[in-house]
């Protein structure tokens, strides 16, 4: 990730791109044709501010001098430094030593005295897998480092132009389900918010050392859960402890690491003992002796089920039990199939939204966030199709059951029943047993993991609904003068005389069309006047007739005709935790719309807004 030598780029090699402001004045997402100079031209160098703010500021302490030699921006890239191993046709996302490495290396260029006072920019290839992968680190980075709230580290990747290109599974068939950085994002901020991942106890050389297929192919998913490839050694069927082989199975890390076995197995029984492996659970078929993880103590099940396949979900309900006894008990659950990602990923996955209420889509995006590969093909419609299912049954695992011999309604009063001013009782309590008003869902006050306020966005004013403006002037009845007075309907509405020999259907169709043709007809010129009513919810701007077309029945649209002087402004976003530092938070301008020309709102908080999304071509 070195930065790019700053000799003049050749004409015929001139750069086109994107600049996007993700930090005010400081960090920037860009992709470029080829790689960026400091000739390279750049649309937020030497900008005045537009701050009403900053703008008195400068007033009262005097104009000041522009530099006359400003630094060129710093640039640098991932492109050739972090690369995704690909299976097949998938390009990403990158997992979680890519984002440490990221981290590592962007706090090197931030903490530089020497770019105090220039522009960092993380930029990448015009392609558009090099666009997507650079987009969702950055935006990865921001929300588990930084900690920002996940709709502000989304909101500069919107303005991408062209968007991103999804991610698409690691098989062999058609990509026919795709995944977002949106999902990736969103995935990381979940298990962040659930304790599922965090980089202050992160081993890097660890991760990147048992990643290898050679080093035993596995990796931790959550503090819970470790997804690895199957083990490959003979012999493959279960050795009894009466055999003479059980006495040379090895029962220590230390035997393991004396025996014969291969390097891949003997760091996959070492690392489950040392780390507190109970139960490993095969998924694929007998490819090594299960006796050499029961002779360590560790728990081995087997729950195959055909490779590319998806499980019942019998099997799925077993295995959920199971882990969470495990996970209990403090005790870690190994799963493996062949490869450990697309059986593996079915199960593991869930559980996540089993126990954590993760979408389909965060759960297979934060399963390849740490382990790239998980879930294959339709086992990806699978999840979509099966997480309600999931979350039910953590439903009803999770809510607690009343013993059968409480009573469910009194059978007479007592002296203990309160009386409300009504007259009507509470339920009283059985004995001295006191029941909470919400006994049977007293677990959510334990397990409250709701969103938390600041992680919400701030409410978008002015929300669609339907008005007589786009879909046409509501028909009203005729106004009576006195409200009290009996309606007369006229003439035609009132029901016809019977004809003689006239069936009951007839007449009732008859009567039917009578009143259709009077309902349709327009209403006299004392009926058609409209009822106005003065509303500060319409603005000045507005003629009388356009005001009467968004009045129906003396009620107006509120939110989509709401004045500019009492719109909300934008809410100022707390300073996320890091080594960033935050400019103050830019006012959002009054969006104004007229005929031919729509305002643009500037983004808020810790993003930057862009302030020319137009390609931009080198000096020559």
């Amino acid at each position: 990730m070195r930065p790019p030598t700053t000799s003049k780029t050749p004409a015929a090699a001139a750069s086109y791109g994107q600049v996007i402001e993700y930090i005010q004045d400081r960090l920037y997402l860009a992709s470029y044709t080829s790689p960026p100079d400091a000739n390279t031209p750049f649309p937020y160098q030497n900008r005045e501010e537009a701050s009403p703010s900053k703008r008195s500021a400068k007033a009262q302490s005097g104009p000041k001098e522009k530099s006359a030699t400003s630094k060129p921006p710093l640039y640098f890239t991932i492109d050739r430094s972090l690369l995704y191993n690909a299976f097949h046709a998938d390009f990403g996302p990158l997992h979680v030593g890519h984002l440490y490495r990221f981290a590592v290396y962007l706090h090197e260029v931030l903490g530089d005295r020497k770019n105090d006072d220039r522009q960092v920019v993380l930029w990448s290839y015009a392609d558009s897998r090099s666009r997507a992968n650079a987009a969702c680190i950055l935006a990865t980075y921001m929300v588990l480092i930084q900690s920002w709230p996940p709709h502000l580290a989304l909101a500069p990747i919107a303005q991408m132009d062209p968007p991103c290109m999804p991610f698409r599974d690691a098989g062999y068939s058609q990509a026919d389900y795709t995944l977002s950085i949106q999902d990736v994002v969103y995935g990381v901020w979940r298990a962040k918010e659930e304790g599922l991942i965090g980089l202050d106890n992160f081993s890097l050389e660890e991760y990147e050392k048992f990643e290898r297929v050679d080093m035993g192919d596995f990796n931790w998913v959550t503090p819970d859960f470790l997804a690895f490839a199957s083990p490959q050694h003979k012999p493959t069927h279960v050795i009894p402890p009466s055999s003479p082989m059980y006495s040379t199975l090895p029962t220590t890390i230390a035997e393991v690491q004396r025996s014969s076995l291969p390097t891949p197995f003997k760091n996959v029984l070492s690392h489950f003992s040392a780390r507190n492996i109970g139960l490993v659970v095969r998924l694929n078929s007998e490819l090594y002796s299960s006796s050499y993880f029961t002779a360590l103590g560790i728990q081995h099940l087997n729950m195959i089920f055909d490779d590319g396949t998806c499980p019942n979900l019998s099997l799925v309900r077993q295995f959920i039990n199971l882990a969470h006894e495990m996970i209990t008990n403090k005790k870690g659950i190994a799963v493996h199939c062949k490869a450990g990602l697309g059986r593996t990923g079915c199960l593991i996955g869930a559980y996540l939204i089993y126990r954590y209420a993760f979408t389909a889509n965060e759960t297979i995006a934060y399963m390849r966030f740490m382990r790239p590969g998980m879930v294959v093909g339709p086992q990806q419609h699978w999840l979509h199709l099966n997480q309600a299912k999931f979350r039910e049954w953590w439903f009803e695992d999770s809510r607690p059951k009343l013993p059968p011999s409480l009573p469910a309604t009194p059978t007479k009063l007592s002296h203990k029943q309160r009386l409300v001013s009504n007259g009507q009782t509470y339920t009283p309590p059985n004995g001295s047993h006191k029941r909470s008003a919400l006994g049977e869902i007293e677990s959510n006050e334990r397990n409250n993991v709701g969103v938390q306020e600041e992680n919400l966005p701030a409410p978008t004013p002015g929300q669609p609904r339907k008005t007589s403006k786009l879909y046409g002037t509501v028909r009203q009845s005729p106004q009576r003068a006195n409200e009290n007075e009996p309606f007369d309907p006229p003439m035609s509405v009132r029901r016809p005389a019977r004809v003689e020999g006239e069936s009951d259907e007839e007449y009732t169709l008859r009567v039917m069309q009578v009143k259709h043709r009077a309902i349709s007809r327009s209403p006299v010129a004392k009926d058609r006047q409209r009822r106005v009513h003065s509303t500060t919810s319409i603005t000045a701007t507005m003629t009388a007739s356009y005001s009467s077309a968004y009045t129906v029945s003396g009620e107006s649209d509120i939110e989509n005709t709401a004045p500019t002087s009492n719109r909300p402004k934008t809410p100022r976003e707390k300073a996320g935790k890091g080594e960033i530092s935050i400019g103050k938070t830019r006012s959002s301008p009054a969006r104004r719309s007229t005929d031919g020309k729509t305002g643009v709102r500037k983004t808020s908080g810790r993003v930057g807004s862009v302030g020319n999304p137009a390609m931009v071509r080198a000096k020559p």
